[in-house]
């Protein structure tokens, strides 16, 4: 079976003007795409081509390139784009919310804490909020497509949140300006879709 790119639950100028129509469309339609595409033609014919894709980066062979990096892929944009909306975005409480303020104190220290992650990322990669077993959550961020899912990785668990910081999500809109657009993220995070995520991999 293989993977499809996933639909978007908003139009592409629904973000705006924190994300711009152009972007998204680029990188919806282009980028997301041709990761999904590359990761069938990685996957076919081997043992894993009907599995989950959480299972296949959880077993990953971390020397295996193609599935590396177009899975990660694949992987990591479809959360970016769910955990984005401009409608119904709820907003951060419950056992997220007290989660959060335990690990980092405030909201605001944990904004900074994964501003400064996805900030300071060399290069392309993303920045992570992540959840442990038992509900402990932590900040991190990955080269490339890397995620936590994938063996020795970063800071582990399940990841709830995700930026992705590689040039192509940012640079028609912000150009070299990379923290202006880590802010306005914060204006369009689905915080219903990321308590979800917390439930479920806590």
């Amino acid at each position: 079976m293989a993977f499809e790119l996933p639909k978007l639950n908003y139009a592409y100028d629904a973000l705006e003007p924190h994300i711009d129509a152009r972007t998204m469309e680029i990188h919806h339609s282009k980028h997301h795409n041709g990761y999904t595409t590359k990761l069938n033609a990685a996957l076919e014919g081997t043992a894993q081509e009907n599995d989950s894709i959480e299972s296949i980066l959880g077993s990953l062979d971390m020397s295996n390139g193609a599935v590396r990096n177009n899975g990660g892929g694949f992987y990591n944009h479809s959360l970016f784009w769910d955990v984005m909306n401009p409608n119904n975005k709820g907003e951060l409480s419950g056992e997220l919310k007290d989660a959060i303020e335990e690990t980092f104190g405030s909201f605001d220290e944990f904004k900074s804490a994964f501003s400064k992650a996805a900030a300071t990322q060399f290069g392309s990669g993303w920045a992570w909020l992540c959840v442990h077993k038992g509900g402990k959550v932590e900040v991190c961020s990955t080269p490339n497509q890397d995620n936590p899912l994938m063996p020795g990785v970063s800071c582990g668990g399940t990841p709830i949140l995700g930026i992705d910081v590689w040039e192509h999500a940012y640079y028609l809109n912000y150009q070299n300006r990379r923290p202006d657009y880590i802010n306005a993220f914060f204006s369009v995070i689905n915080w219903n879709e990321v308590a979800k995520r917390y439930a479920a991999g806590k």
